[in-house]
């Protein structure tokens, strides 16, 4: 399988609810690997790598977030393989 990259960054209340764990669990649940963080503007961003459909079945997952959370908006931009960090899971990194 041919492995892309894409930056997921999720608004709304997505932070304090355990979203970041959330997200770790369900992309390393669909074999992705990268990095999942809060952003100083209340959003949390997620660089991921793994095949297509894994991705995209990761971002739409994304638009529900754990049971406390109200997702308002999901953007998918493209990523490079170098923005992603060498791993085989996808691990939560420090705020950015």
């Amino acid at each position: 399988m041919t492995e892309v990259a894409a930056e997921i960054v999720v608004t709304g209340r997505v932070q304090g609810v355990g979203y970041r764990a959330w997200a770790r669990s369900n992309a390393n649940g669909l074999g992705l690997r990268g990095l999942v963080r809060n952003r100083a503007d209340g959003s949390v961003q997620a660089l991921v790598a793994g095949p297509e459909e894994r991705i995209a079945a990761f971002a739409q997952a994304c638009r529900a977030g754990p049971t406390e959370a109200k997702v308002d908006r999901v953007e998918r931009k493209p990523a490079t393989l170098d923005d992603i960090p060498n791993g085989d899971r996808v691990e939560i990194a420090p705020d950015a």
